[in-house]
């Protein structure tokens, strides 16, 4: 090695010992859940009608996934689902009485979050009786929903802005810019945010027989368009339903919201404008986060909390194994990444929390049941595809049969837990509405026991 070699060599290793690590920031993370938002309840979906902007741009920018689900298709069990990343059998919060451990509110992701330096906020519905302190795992708080005491538009008019009575979505999204309009640009923050709408004020029905109620800015949207009717809503489907399911709150609530054709439009556009409030705030929370120079290190999670019934099978509500009920919309978008992705895979809200700490780089001890998705945002796939997910809704409640199944990406097998109805298995490949029941069919016998099988082996799998 001759000298001027030498000397560059020399030059080469001084100059890289002396660089400093460059060390990326942790990223901001915000977390909103929408009540009731079924996947199909939103543009980018395919759904010509309803007016999302806000989130087809997301959607557009970030990961979008086709097939999303909730475990557990009812509010309170499906969000402690999403905090402790744990299933509805292991957890045990359904609804009804049930309290969620404490421990959970020293066991969560915002809790490992906060350990790590994080500032952590929750504003909205929780759904969750617990027997902890918030405090434990979020620095600020603030839990409310509908208000139960009134019977009309002031179960969603009842907070205030100053002076000013605001709908429960303005006031949720006014927490939210507060919360990051407040917080240290060199601090990272994990905010989460809970909707109530678009969840039909259900106690309105005792009272004026409306059950929907939006701000005075989406007043307009659909005023002089007829939305089509539901899909698969004839006599004859209703008909194919169990007994405890006919005459459950499937049924009861879709009298108070679609048993007439004026009764239907009315409810679904009022169901839709809702979720149109909630994109509204969603549109001025990013731009804040433009405004503050921090929105190129936030990342923006969208899930809603359970998949809706809007009329098929003459039915309203969620709570069965139905797609209609389980299936919801999921957005990810990590604007580190800039690059967007299309995910046909099954995911679920249990892989929420295990998501928002990978993002976070958390190494915790954490043990959660769902695999972070941080991957597909990546590179749109991922090496923990799941082949099977596991739904259920446990609650012990008679007018909501409890029931149980297993989907693979090919088959859906389910079963009710506690009244007298058949099993069901549906190919999902050519029977995506799940309307022709093959369980008692001969030359399926072999895939009901293939179903069954799998459906104990999560079972017990999860339960642990």
């Amino acid at each position: 090695m001759n000298n001027a070699i030498k000397l560059l060599f020399l030059m080469l290793l001084f100059w890289s010992c002396g660089q400093k690590k460059v060390v990326q920031a942790p990223p901001n993370i915000i977390l909103i859940v929408t009540d009731d938002q079924r996947w199909d309840a939103i543009g980018y979906a395919g759904n010509e009608i309803i007016i999302t902007p806000e989130q087809d741009q997301l959607a557009k920018e970030g990961t979008y996934f086709n097939k999303a689900f909730v475990t557990t298709p009812i509010c309170g069990a499906s969000r402690a689902t999403i905090i402790t990343g744990l299933y509805e059998r292991k957890h045990k919060f359904t609804l009804g009485g049930t309290t969620l451990d404490s421990i959970y509110n020293r066991k969560n992701y915002a809790r490992e979050l906060q350990k790590k330096g994080y500032k952590t906020g929750f504003f909205g519905k929780l759904g969750i009786k617990n027997n902890g302190n918030l405090a434990d795992s979020f620095s600020e708080h603030e839990v409310y929903d509908r208000n139960n005491k009134f019977k009309d538009h002031r179960g969603y008019y009842y907070k205030t802005i100053g002076k000013d009575t605001v709908h429960l979505t303005r006031y949720t999204g006014h927490k939210a810019l507060n919360f990051i309009e407040n917080t240290d640009s060199d601090q990272p923050f994990c905010l989460s945010i809970s909707f109530s709408a678009p969840h039909a004020h259900d106690g309105a029905w005792e009272g004026i027989q409306k059950q929907y109620f939006w701000q005075q800015e989406v007043d307009g949207y659909y005023k002089d368009i007829k939305i089509p009717g539901p899909k698969n809503a004839s006599d004859e489907r209703f008909n194919a339903l169990p007994e405890g399911v006919r005459k459950g709150f499937n049924r009861v609530r879709w009298y108070w919201r679609y048993d007439t054709p004026e009764r239907y439009q009315e409810s679904l556009k009022g169901y839709y404008r809702m979720i149109g409030g909630v994109d509204n705030e969603l549109g001025k929370i990013r731009a804040l986060l433009k405004a503050k120079g921090i929105e190129d290190n936030t990342i923006i999670i969208w899930m809603g909390d359970n998949g809706y019934f809007l009329g098929e099978r003459q039915m309203a509500g969620k709570w069965l194994m139905y797609d209609n009920s389980v299936r919801v919309p999921l957005i990810i978008f990590d604007p580190r990444v800039n690059q967007h992705h299309d995910v046909e895979d099954m995911v679920a809200n249990v892989d929420l929390a295990a998501t928002i700490l990978d993002f976070a780089g958390v190494n915790s001890k954490l043990k959660t049941q769902g695999n972070s998705l941080v991957p597909y945002v990546k590179t749109g796939k991922s090496p923990f595809k799941r082949e099977a997910l596991l739904i259920e809704h446990l609650w012990d409640f008679e007018p909501i049969p409890s029931s149980e199944g297993i989907r693979t990406e090919k088959w859906k097998f389910m079963r009710y837990r506690d009244i007298k109805a058949q099993d069901e298995l549906y190919d999902l490949v050519s029977d995506p509405d799940e309307l022709n029941n093959l369980a008692n069919h001969p030359d399926h016998a072999n895939v009901v026991i293939e179903m069954e099988k799998k459906l104990e082996q999560n079972i017990t799998k999860y339960a642990q």
